[in-house]
């Protein structure tokens, strides 16, 4: 979201002038540093408002004596794996100088990358379990990518020490709704410059640039040297790049826009209409037309994927539209998984031997071996596909050989059994994936003593698979609902009949009760 109005912000500097106010904030830093024993967990992104929260705390610890500086300050950043590569790169490095000085400077300020467990990542997600990708009804990735890990540090911190504080680059000027959010939260503060963690127990908030413009941060970056060796203006160029028009104004007077409106994130994000950071870093310079294929594929990501999606749902059930027969889709389909990973691993090969990619990014991983191993054994041992097709795509896409794992040495089945069974099957991808099931669940429980479970999952795949196609489906689904819609019509009746009948007693029962009366009279 954009920022608040220019009218409504005044810059943090206009009243005290640079000098004095940046005092006052390196003096208030360090008072609240010196307040408690609590560490300190910076969220470092690698942008503006991160790095300029990092170098206020940095410029406060360096001015205090060496046995005040008690405190450990971690400063973790969460890598999702699918992180805008020239971010990512910058963040790296940004990592590896800031360890390297704080070292030499005394200073306990130690960095560390998160990243995500395996099985939460995007390729994992999107290409193994075949989640579709992300739109803002079904925001599948946030959580599993960014907050967990970062919530893991966090509370891993906690339970140390017994408590941690969070400081972030937060700002009331990036939006209204961030604003709000923080006034909020103002009134809740734990103490002074400190609010409680929404969702950690024990974990408190600060954030000192909270009253700062977006243009205090860009004056207060180029004013100040980076204070643990890296290049501001560099980072300034890179926000430049970022812009649509290629364009980051001088700011003279409150009319001018600044240009810290762009936004970095995963390359992959389908959560916004385009991504116009990619597009601009590829249009303004000639040397990031490396990046081409990853926007490509981002794009393709974003098309309307309903007829790349199985008509299940991803229990096996059938939904359909509110007063409508189309089914609600569910995953992708086998062959759109199958046709996802391709693209990604010729997308990796042509950025990989790009002639203007930059050395960082010649061995870039854009999926880690360890997903592709984790990809294969929910396509074989979930979802029962044992022709175990990613090794012959990874072959055939990179040139190179896969170094699978073994999986299971007793699989009778495998890519020629089930060439086999598909043609014998023909057109019949429903029946083709039942009988694949039934052999695989069966085959499960063929050393098992115990076979409490073998006749569920055994239903379970024929209520996935019985029916004839798509249109048998979607047919029953309907009746399904046309029958519910009846029964409960039904019960409403039922019960306004038997609320007329009661009323109607009761009538009878006065009336039979002053009869009673009259004739006694």
């Amino acid at each position: 979201m954009s920022e608040t109005p220019k009218s409504a912000r005044q810059s943090i500097f206009k009243s005290a002038g640079f000098q004095e106010t940046l005092s006052q904030s390196i003096e208030q830093i360090q008072k609240t540093y010196l307040s408690d024993q609590i560490p300190w967990v910076i969220g470092y992104s690698g942008g503006k408002d991160s790095t300029a929260v990092l170098q206020l705390v940095w410029l406060a610890l360096s001015k205090l004596e060496p046995k005040d500086r008690r405190k450990i300050v971690h400063v973790i950043s969460t890598d999702t794996l699918v992180e805008n590569p020239v971010v990512a790169a910058w963040v790296d490095r940004s990592h590896e100088v800031m360890g390297e000085n704080a070292a030499q400077l005394g200073l306990p300020i130690y960095p560390h990358k998160l990243t995500p467990d395996v099985q939460n990542t995007f390729w994992v997600n999107l290409i193994g379990r075949g989640y579709p990708a992300p739109r803002p009804k079904f925001r599948w990735c946030t959580e599993r990518m960014k907050i967990r890990p970062a919530d893991a540090f966090i509370s891993d911190v906690v339970k140390q020490n017994g408590e941690a504080i969070v400081v972030l680059g937060t700002r009331k000027a990036e939006s209204s709704v961030r604003a709000a959010r923080m006034t909020a939260n103002d009134e809740g503060r734990f103490r002074e410059n400190l609010s409680s963690h929404s969702s950690l127990p024990n974990a408190f908030i600060y954030s000192p640039i909270a009253e700062w413009t977006n243009d205090d941060v860009w004056l207060f970056l180029l004013q100040v040297k980076n204070p643990w060796g890296h290049d501001n203006k560099a980072l300034l160029s890179m926000y430049q790049g970022a812009s649509q028009d290629a364009e980051c104004p001088v700011v003279l007077d409150t009319s001018t826009p600044s240009c810290g409106d762009s936004r970095f994130g995963c390359w992959v994000c389908t959560l916004v209409e385009k991504d116009k950071s990619m597009s601009a870093m590829i249009q303004n310079d000639e040397e990031k037309e490396w990046m081409a294929p990853l926007l490509e594929l981002r794009n393709a990501l974003d098309e309307p994927d309903h007829d790349k999606r199985d008509f299940r749902r991803m229990s096996g059930t059938v939904q359909l539209f509110n007063n409508d027969s189309r089914p609600i889709p569910g995953p992708y389909t086998q062959a759109t998984r199958e046709d996802w990973l391709r693209r990604l691993l010729v997308a990796q090969e042509i950025v990989r031997n790009h002639p203007k990619a930059p050395q960082e990014v010649r061995g870039i991983e854009l999926v880690t071996q360890d997903e592709l191993h984790e990809i294969r054994r929910i396509w074989v041992a979930e979802k029962y596909e044992v022709e175990d097709r990613l090794p012959t795509i990874y072959a055939e896409a990179t040139g190179r050989s896969f170094a699978a794992k073994r999986l299971d040495d007793t699989q009778p089945f495998g890519a020629e059994e089930m060439t086999i069974l598909k043609d014998a099957a023909g057109d019949d991808q429903i029946h083709f994936e039942l009988v694949r099931e039934l052999l695989q669940v069966q085959r499960s429980y063929r050393t098992s003593s115990r076979r409490a479970k073998l006749f569920e999952r055994l239903e379970e795949a024929f209520k996935r698979g019985f029916y004839n196609n798509v249109e048998d489906a979607t047919g029953r689904a309907a009746r399904r609902r046309d029958l519910g819609a009846l029964l409960e019509t039904v019960g409403e009746i039922g019960h306004e009949g038997e609320t007329a009948a009661r009323a109607l007693q009761l009538e009878l029962e006065e009336l039979a009760e002053v009869q009673k009366l009259e004739d006694a009279k």
